[in-house]
């Protein structure tokens, strides 16, 4: 059997990468994300738009987990309530709303049956209210980031 070579390498960089290292990873991984809820949002994709929109705000509480916790791999979950409960933040109940709101778009967005009963959800007002939400908790856990 053959190595994949990129494994290999992508498994040494990670290795010298330090709790900085993966918080910025983390971060910019969530920047690029935002760019495409932005362009989704315009191209009228709302339901692509909110699921981009949850991973943003995953990577942003996994950046906080790696802040938070000893190690630098955070768990390979997607609920960002049980991500947000395993590091230091406290946030409002607004925003307690937001996350436990976002997992929504998280699990069902994946599914084509469930796609076609909450993209009726995502109309241009919802989408763009919860954006505007969204969008203040992610400078807000930005913020709170070194």
């Amino acid at each position: 059997m053959l190595k994949q070579p990129h494994r290999f390498i992508q498994t040494k960089y990670i290795e010298k990468m330090n709790k900085q290292d993966h918080i910025d990873y983390w971060r910019k991984t969530a920047d690029s994300d935002w760019t495409a809820v932005e362009v989704l949002f315009e191209k009228e994709q709302y339901l692509q738009c909110l699921f981009f929109a949850h991973l943003v705000l995953e990577k942003l509480l996994k950046a906080h987990w790696v802040k938070d916790n000893a190690t630098n791999s955070p768990p390979k979950v997607h609920n960002l309530e049980f991500l947000k409960q395993q590091t230091e933040l406290e946030l409002s109940l607004e925003e307690e709303f937001i996350l436990d709101r976002m997992g929504l778009f998280q699990m069902q967005t994946r599914y084509p049956d469930y796609q076609f009963k909450i993209k009726k959800l995502c109309t241009h007002l919802y989408t763009k209210t919860l954006l505007d939400s969204i969008e203040q908790l992610r400078n807000s856990l930005l913020n709170k980031l070194p």
